[in-house]
């Protein structure tokens, strides 16, 4: 006999019936207090748009203060780091909330389907936990077996679920937390090389909350969030998580692999449950767009869409014109588009196009711009769209600087210089990098960028970043890779770098480019030396590069004699360098 069918869950209600508070809490856990006085929570979506599961913020608050006595109990303290396997599901939610409760300070990671091989992964995840001084680790249970194999060489607390942290023997306390106390780790997802720890407190993280709520995104009370952004991600963090409890609405999730799986559904639950905020890299509007194939599904309602965030990468111009124009018909409107700037070092957010402005780019020369440092309007060479981003956040400043610290007029290029209250305390446990992004009181951000008639106009990216699909990939990691797995290459020569065709081409999507050094004069064997480069790339970091050959001893340096990947990038783009045919 079969039993009674499972009752199907139903959608957590937009409203959460209390007065409106746009982020105006000491801390966070203030404002977890506030939010689960509510009836509304979150949503976990399968690819196939059924609610797995849900959360809401009574239960939440809840679960989370039973888990910070079972972590206290357990002999963790005030202060210590727990590390999180950042998947898309309540038992984040609540270890992320629970380690708050308890005076801890979590660390969310990335999962391993971020990357290429587990080896890597692995010895990744340890040198993390390593820098973190982390004592316990949460993982889902499907990489359990896998994550307890990497932690074993580590004398750790706890490693597991959630659900399999001992229970208390008694009522703990809970910790009282303040403004000035440290609130999170943000970590980069690279697969090699030293992680470095972006340390938030409190205070930080809740003055970047009311600035997105109140000055730069507008937040209603029927406001409601949906997203498919990496927990483990400032964006997906931040603005897709902390945002919508610290601000009391609805918010509906689905995993990034559900969401590269299957896009449209990302725009069916926007439809189903009228949400009205979302946030992507272009990479996302990308991957629906080519889903629909040219045409909006038909019935499709986006008319409630009133914020479509896009962050996290280069703002890809043809990309967002093109999504604009395929789900008009649908009630997409391009005036919701909001080009926003920030990164980790800043909490999250720096600066977000005036709402209604939409996509507003300037097209410029190409050549002027990466040679010149100048922002000159296109001509008859390569050119390409850059999105205005508009002006910094309410009490927050941006500069935009010469070399010799002198502040540019608008038009000129020059580095990033960012002030404000929600600035990062420091590179956890490195001092040394802290006091090269932190200098009286500003933070390098390392990107370049100008200002036009007030707003913030991005031209290149921090620190050699390169984001290719949506992934961020540093170009020290493919080099050390390639120097360790390759015996061909020698220490100091792989350049890495990443080259976006100018708008024409048809393909504004990036491209990575490694330079490599090559003694071997034999076409046969230079070809082998190219592929087994290319193999490596392919096979540790899961990205597909084109390979180019350089002379023994021509990859430039710097006056310090380090290289510099910004010349060999200019000397690839006029030709200097063997790209063959292979990669």
């Amino acid at each position: 006999m079969q039993g009674a069918p499972e009752k199907l869950l139903e959608t957590l209600p937009t409203l959460s019936g209390l007065p409106l508070r746009l982020a105006d809490f000491d801390t966070f856990v203030d404002a977890v207090d506030y939010a689960s006085k509510g009836v509304n929570g979150l949503n976990y979506y399968s690819a196939r748009g059924e609610i797995l599961e849900q959360l809401t913020f009574v239960d939440m608050r809840a679960r989370s203060e039973k888990l910070a006595g079972r972590l206290l109990a357990m002999g963790l303290e005030r202060g210590d780091r727990v590390a999180i396997l950042a998947e898309t599901n309540s038992d984040f939610a609540v270890a992320f909330i629970g380690a708050l409760y308890a005076g801890l300070i979590p660390a969310p990671l990335p999962l391993p389907v971020a990357f290429g091989q587990r080896d890597a992964y692995s010895d990744q995840l340890r040198r993390t936990i390593k820098t973190a001084d982390a004592r316990a680790v949460f993982t889902p249970a499907e990489y359990e077996d896998w994550v307890k194999e990497a932690m074993a060489p580590l004398n750790l607390s706890f490693v597991g679920k959630v659900s399999d942290l001992p229970d208390a023997d008694r009522v703990t306390e809970r910790v009282k937390v303040s403004s000035s106390d440290l609130a999170y780790l943000q970590f980069s997802s690279g697969t090699t090389g030293e992680p470095k720890g972006v340390a938030v407190t409190h205070g930080s993280m809740m003055a970047n909350l009311r600035a997105i709520a109140i000055d730069g995104l507008k937040f209603r009370s029927e406001d409601r969030g949906v997203s498919w952004l990496p927990l483990y991600h400032d964006m997906g963090l931040v603005g897709c998580f902390l945002t919508p409890i610290a601000t009391q609405f609805t918010a509906d999730y689905m995993s990034t692999r559900d969401f590269v799986r299957r896009p449209l559904m990302w725009l069916e639950l926007i439809q189903r449950n009228r949400c009205t905020v979302t946030y992507a890299p272009s990479f996302g509007y990308d991957l629906a767009l080519r889903r629909a194939r040219g045409k909006s599904p038909e019935g499709m309602d986006l008319s409630a869409w009133r914020v479509a965030g896009i962050g996290g990468d280069m703002i890809k111009a043809p990309i967002i014109r093109a999504f604009s124009e395929t789900f008009r018909d649908a009630g997409f409107k391009l005036g919701v588009f909001v080009p926003s700037y920030g990164m980790a070092e800043t909490t999250l957010a720096l600066s977000f196009a005036p709402l209604g402005q939409g996509l507003k780019t300037r097209r410029l020369d190409l050549g002027m711009l990466e040679r010149e440092m100048i922002a000159a309007p296109a001509g008859d060479g390569p050119a390409r769209d850059f999105a205005l981003c508009g002006p910094a956040l309410a009490e927050h400043q941006i500069e935009v600087r010469d070399e010799a610290g002198a502040v540019l007029p608008e038009l000129k290029v020059g580095k990033i210089w960012a002030a404000g209250p929600s600035l990062m305390k420091e590179y956890f446990g490195n001092p040394e990098e802290t006091a090269k992004a932190l200098v009286d009181g500003w933070l390098d951000t390392g990107d370049l960028g100008y200002f036009t008639d007030g707003q913030l106009v991005i031209t290149g990216r921090a620190k050699d970043l390169m984001i290719v699909n949506g992934r961020n990939l540093w170009p020290h990691d493919l080099e050390w890779t390639i120097e360790k797995d390759v015996d061909a290459i020698r220490e100091g020569g792989a350049a890495a770098f990443a080259v976006t065709p100018d708008d024409t081409s048809g393909n504004p999507e990036e491209q990575v480019v490694v330079v490599i050094e090559c003694r071997a004069r034999d076409a046969e064997a230079r070809e082998a030396i190219r592929e087994e480069v290319h193999g490596v790339v392919r096979s540790v970091h899961g990205v597909e590069a084109k390979i180019a050959l350089a002379k023994n001893g021509e990859l430039p340096q710097t006056s310090s004699g380090k290289l510099s990947r910004a010349k060999a990038r200019l000397m690839y783009l006029d030709g200097a360098f063997d790209t063959g045919k292979a990669g």
